[in-house]
Formats: structure tokens, C-alpha cells, sequence
């Protein structure tokens, strides 16, 4: 496996020189960490062509994430809704239960490769906190996992799941105590031990070269995914979706595919309780150009431009921005952005439940969500991919509480 391949006007050539996706991405980063984000990209650029680096991975892929990741047939959920032949990406069945783990083997990688002995990272749903409290497990590092108090809250079992694996969890309580909130601790953590700590980031946002790392880390899914569905259908699919936070289950699935103008890709926000209600997570379809976390993107703001709280269900949803590279493909027309609000994505959880035994993290359920409104519409002969990137043993309490039953 090497860094996904572009070629001459391709739309995987970016970021450009400066770390930028057309006016978004770059460094806007406080003078001390710049050294930091540059010897990282530097690394980063140097193990991107050693070949020993990409055999590593790819051994703890094969090993011990367990990849390649199956590419389901969903017939029963394809002929419950009618129309479209739908497959679902299976990237739960990671080691750790989520898509996260692939990300985070890349860098923890790099980490050591940078001589450094401490790792600090941020989590909202806590699937990017357990797989970073895993490696670090697995490779004897110290962890420190930032995390919102209202997540801590409605993420007990993964809370615990981090202490277990030795990490020191230490919850935000500034803000809302959500993921934007961990990060900024995160990011201060970081400032403080610039000497031995790596920032371990669980997106496709942050500084140059992070969103662009990360997307590089996660391409896995989408390279797998075109080799299992040509195999499966001899042909690629019609629409590809993904839920989108920040959006690194949706950055890895699309990205071997920007190419591919026939293949919508479809990344779906968390609409919260409404586009308009003012408890939303769309950071695309309500929000605006700023810049927050070290890179410009679309953000949620007010008219001052401070940055609003989010909103959603789904813990892992709750950001009030994109990763950049989305923001650029939204301006250039490549990718559409839609959004589902949480009462969609509540039935279209128990949908995936009742028809394929495959109880799925919420974030996913945003992504089915929108598949059952538009697979009716579809023909037979139509396929779309949805990447199941999470699942929902962690969700259980938050669905059981608006379902009205005590567990």
C-alpha cells in the first residue's frame, strides 16, 4: 500500500504547497507550534515515499485492525426500501469498532518515527479516544484523551474503555464540553509539552498537514471499497455516502473517487433539530468561511463571527466544522452536502436494526438516513454505497433515553 496516487488536474492533487484546498486548510497556528506542524509535514512528506513505512501499516491493517473491512450486500434493508441495490461498507468491524484505527496506526507511526514518548488527542463519541488509548497500549506510550464533560456524560462505556487501555481521561468543561471544546485543550496541552508530546488528531482538520494525513491514513476504505464493489457488480457504484462531522470516515471513502464523475459522493450533516431551529451541526449548510482549530474552513457563527455551539444527537457529529478538503469540494461542485435531523436519524437506526442485525453507531444512521429517502427513487440497476464507519454499542443509552426506556 503507498499514499493514494493522483495524476496531472487531478482532484486528489491537493492541498497545494501552502497546505491549502483552493482558499481553505493552510497553518493558523500561534508562533510555537509552527516548528511542531512543520517538522510533522516534513515526516510526514518523507515517509509518504519509504516504502517501509507503507509496509509497516499495512501489516498492522492486515494484523491488527483486521483489514480489508468486508463490502455487505444489504438485501433485505435494499428491498424493505425499494429501488437501489445498497451495500454498506462494514468499517465497524475494525478492531476497536470503528474507522478510526486506521488513521491512528498512521500516526502513532509517525509519532515514534518523531522520537516522541507522549500522546494527547481530543474525542467526542470517544471512538477516536479508545483507538488512540489502543496504540498507545500497544506500543507503551503515556495518553492523555481530552473530552467534553457532556460527552464523558453520554459516552460512559468508552470512557471506561480508555481508562482501561491506561489512559488519563480529562474532561472539558468549558464551553458546552464538547468536541470543539476538547480540542482547544487539546491544542494547549500541546503548546505546553511541545518537547515529547505528539498531537494526536482523529480528523481531516487542524493545521496543514493534518486534514491532508489524515485523509491520506483513511483513503484505505475507498481504495477497498472500488476493488470489492467491481468485484461484487463489475462496475463502480452510481452514489457513494458517508455521514460527515469532521469527516474523515467521508474524506477516506471519497477520495479514490474524485476522480470518478459519474459516482455522486454524498457527505450528510446532522441537521440536530432542524436546519433553522438553532440546534444544528451543519456546519455547510448554516454556516460560513473562517477559521478555527489552525485552518480556515466552513464554520458555525454568529454575526460577530464567534463560533456557535453544535448541536446533534450523535456525539460524534457535534463539531461546528468541516474538515477543508470538503469545504473545497462543496465551492467546486464535486460533493453534495445534505443533512437529516436527529428524529431521521433515530428511525433509520431501528431501520438498519430491524432489517440487517447490524446495530450501527448514530453518525452512520445520519448517512441511511438520507439512502432511504432517495434508494425508492432509484432503479434496480442502481448501487449505492453507504460507509458504516462506527458502531452503536456505544449509542445504546442515548437511543434507549429518547425511545422513553429505562435500561
Amino acid at each position: 500500500m503507498q499514499a493514494p496516487a493522483a495524476s496531472m488536474n487531478s482532484l486528489k492533487n491537493g492541498p497545494d504547497d501552502r497546505g491549502r484546498f483552493g482558499t481553505f486548510g493552510g497553518q493558523f497556528v500561534a508562533e510555537t507550534l509552527m516548528p511542531l506542524v512543520q517538522a510533522l509535514d516534513a515526516t510526514y512528506q518523507a515517509a509518504k515515499k519509504d516504502p517501509t513505512f507503507w509496509e509497516e501499516l499495512h501489516y498492522y491493517f492486515k494484523h491488527y485492525i483486521g483489514r480489508p473491512s468486508p463490502l455487505w450486500h444489504a438485501k433485505r434493508l435494499s428491498d424493505e426500501l425499494g429501488g437501489a441495490r445498497i451495500y454498506l461498507k462494514r468499517e465497524e468491524l475494525n478492531h476497536t469498532g470503528s474507522h478510526k484505527l486506521n488513521n491512528v496506526m498512521g500516526q502513532i507511526l509517525l509519532a515514534r518515527r518523531m522520537g516522541k514518548t507522549r500522546i494527547v488527542a481530543e474525542t467526542g463519541a470517544g471512538q477516536h479516544g479508545v483507538a488512540t488509548a489502543t496504540v498507545c497500549a500497544l506500543f507503551g506510550m503515556s495518553c492523555t484523551i481530552y473530552m467534553g464533560a457532556t460527552d464523558v456524560a453520554r459516552q460512559k462505556p468508552n470512557v471506561f474503555r480508555m481508562k482501561l487501555l491506561g489512559a488519563e481521561v480529562r474532561p472539558v468543561t468549558a464551553g458546552a464540553g464538547t468536541l470543539k471544546d476538547a480540542m482547544n485543550e487539546a491544542m494547549r496541552d500541546w503548546v505546553a509539552h511541545v518537547a515529547d508530546t505528539y498531537f494526536l488528531v482523529g480528523t481531516v482538520a487542524g493545521p496543514h498537514p493534518y486534514p491532508a494525513m489524515v485523509r491520506d491514513f483513511q483513503a484505505v476504505i475507498g481504495i477497498e471499497t472500488k476493488e470489492q464493489i467491481l468485484e461484487a457488480e463489475g462496475r463502480l457504484p452510481d452514489v457513494i455516502v458517508a455521514a460527515i462531522g469532521g469527516g474523515s470516515n467521508a474524506m477516506g471513502i471519497f477520495h479514490p473517487f474524485l476522480d470518478d464523475k459519474d459516482v455522486r459522493l454524498v457527505g450528510v450533516e446532522a441537521a440536530g433539530r432542524g436546519l433553522d431551529s438553532g440546534e444544528t451541526a451543519a456546519s455547510i449548510s448554516r454556516g460560513r468561511s473562517g477559521v478555527l482549530h489552525g485552518n480556515r474552513t466552513y464554520l458555525l457563527q454568529d454575526e460577530d463571527g464567534q463560533i456557535l455551539e453544535a448541536h446533534s444527537i450523535s456525539a460524534g457529529l457535534d463539531y461546528p466544522g468541516i474538515g477543508p478538503e470538503h469545504a473545497w469540494l462543496h465551492e467546486v461542485g464535486r460533493a453534495e452536502y445534505v443533512s437529516v435531523t436527529d428524529v431521521q436519524a433515530l428511525e433509520a437506526f431501528q431501520l438498519l436494526t430491524r432489517t440487517e442485525g447490524i446495530i450501527s453507531a448514530l453518525e452512520c444512521a445520519h448517512g441511511l438516513a438520507y439512502v432511504a429517502q432517495i434508494a425508492p427513487h432509484m432503479s434496480e440497476k442502481d448501487i449505492i454505497v453507504l460507509n458504516l464507519s462506527g458502531r452503536g454499542d456505544k449509542d445504546i443509552d442515548t437511543v434507549a433515553h429518547h425511545l422513553g426506556t429505562k435500561l
